[in-house]
């Protein structure tokens, strides 16, 4: 069997969510021959909706994915279901997949994501998505006025308890892991001010009653009524084609990710990151507006590097 290993694109793109694709639409409607790897793993595919994008408000992530890969299907942009799994430079980049095709690119971008990492505790990845939640930007306005609570993860947790008394005022902080001594006199304040209520002890599960959440259960055997639990998974960035090419990163907060400018240009000459590769708070609407700034710019790049390079003949 004959297998094609040096395809040449200008721009390979590996990541087909809402930066990926992004990307790629602005560049295949710049007329630029561009391939979109895409391992079919997108971070929001337990949630049924996306809430805040505008125009978009109340779409199912499957089907944002479906439309855009029919806009760029529209400019020529191939779409392959593989993996990248290395990657070489030497000049331009050669991008290993997982079927063993290779493929050459002039430009990069990286739009991998990153996958979350739920709190070990049963009941949090079965019903994560449904009435466990993260994000209330995206979520709130569903699940408002419920009875709410937040199981912390780390002290940063304070944050997301103060953060979800916005769209209900009868909140519960389940302290789990985290002791009452890793929490400010300014936490403390503020919480109180929220009228938020702070349960210290390990959370033993979730209670699940016909097929929905209905309270939070301590070790002690102590049940505490709740309908929704909003958490914050320990987020993974999927940045390892970066670290092969030796590109530099920063620690953050919510993990490490790597430096890039305003345009997303990696410190990798060539290399872009875009949405939850290059940060953690990257909703939908951010990863889409972080693609296209990646992709205006990268066909403004090729066409001045190919007008210096005919000139300078």
């Amino acid at each position: 069997m004959t297998e094609k290993h040096t395809e040449s694109y200008e721009v390979v793109v590996v990541g087909g969510g809402a930066a990926g694709l992004s990307a790629a639409l602005v560049l295949g409607r710049a007329r630029r021959r561009t391939l979109v790897v895409d391992a079919g793993e997108p971070r929001n595919a337990p949630a049924a909706y996306m809430q805040g994008y505008l125009s978009r408000d109340g779409m199912s992530p499957g089907e944002f994915l479906a439309v855009g890969r029919e806009e760029i299907a529209r400019y020529g942009v191939e779409l392959v279901r593989d993996r990248a799994v290395d990657v070489t430079r030497d000049g331009d980049f050669t991008v290993v997949l997982a079927s063993g095709r290779s493929v050459r690119a002039r430009r990069l971008v990286v739009a991998t994501g990153l996958r979350d990492e739920l709190p070990d505790v049963p009941g949090v990845a079965e019903r994560f998505g449904n009435d466990v939640l993260h994000c209330p930007y995206c979520h709130g306005w569903e699940v408002r006025d419920r009875a709410f609570g937040v199981l912390a993860t780390t002290p940063l947790s304070v944050h997301q308890a103060l953060m979800v008394s916005q769209w209900s005022k009868d909140v519960t902080f389940f302290l789990h892991e985290v002791s009452e001594s890793d929490l400010s006199d300014d936490d403390l304040r503020r919480l109180a001010a929220a009228g938020v209520k702070v349960v210290p002890g390990e959370v033993a599960e979730l209670v699940i009653e016909d097929d929905r959440l209905t309270g939070v259960r301590l070790t002690d055997g102590t049940v505490h009524a709740r309908e929704v639990v909003f958490t914050a998974p320990r987020a993974v960035p999927r940045t390892g084609l970066l670290e092969k090419l030796g590109a530099e990163f920063q620690e953050t907060p919510f993990g490490s990710y790597p430096v890039v400018d305003p345009t997303g240009l990696t410190s990798v000459p060539g290399v872009w990151a875009a949405g939850n590769a290059m940060g953690f708070a990257e909703q939908v609407v951010n990863a889409a507006s972080g693609g296209y700034r990646a992709g205006a710019f990268i066909n403004g790049e090729l066409l001045m590097t190919d007008l210096d390079a005919a000139t300078s003949h």
